[in-house]
């Protein structure tokens, strides 16, 4: 069952935030990662390359929690967790997005001739605003 954004979190995913992505390794273990994120007002969006160890890890699993502090008060945290869906298409595109809102570059500057971009999209099943 999906869980729905309220508009104070779309708001939220709309600042330049940093949130952290949490994946599972294919050992169990946690993977946890700093990640730029961005919303269509209904799942969390963010982007990676392919081949790096969350890629693989939600390729494996779709599952992911993410966690987004507001920068106006640390102690309001949203967390949630949800299926993720990887996207081809747009993905450099939406990299170039990311870095407008992040660093105010029109494209995103440490970008390599050997990754493939993807967007990764991820539809909550629960959502816990805390503080």
């Amino acid at each position: 069952m999906n869980a729905k954004l309220t508009q104070d979190q779309v708001d939220l995913l709309n600042k330049p935030v940093l949130a952290h992505i949490a994946t599972v390794n294919l050992d169990g273990s946690p993977q946890v990662t700093p990640v730029w994120v961005d919303t269509d007002g209904e799942a969390v969006i963010f982007n990676t390359a392919k081949g790096r160890v969350k890629h693989q890890n939600i390729e494996r699993t779709h599952q992911v929690a993410v966690s987004v502090s507001d920068p106006e008060n640390d102690y309001s945290t949203v967390v949630l967790k949800g299926t993720a869906t990887l996207i081809d298409e747009g993905a450099d595109a939406h990299i170039d997005k990311m870095a407008k809102k992040y660093l105010g570059k029109d494209s995103y500057p440490f970008r390599k001739s050997t990754e493939q971009r993807v967007i990764v999209r991820v539809v909550p099943d629960s959502i816990v605003r805390m503080g």
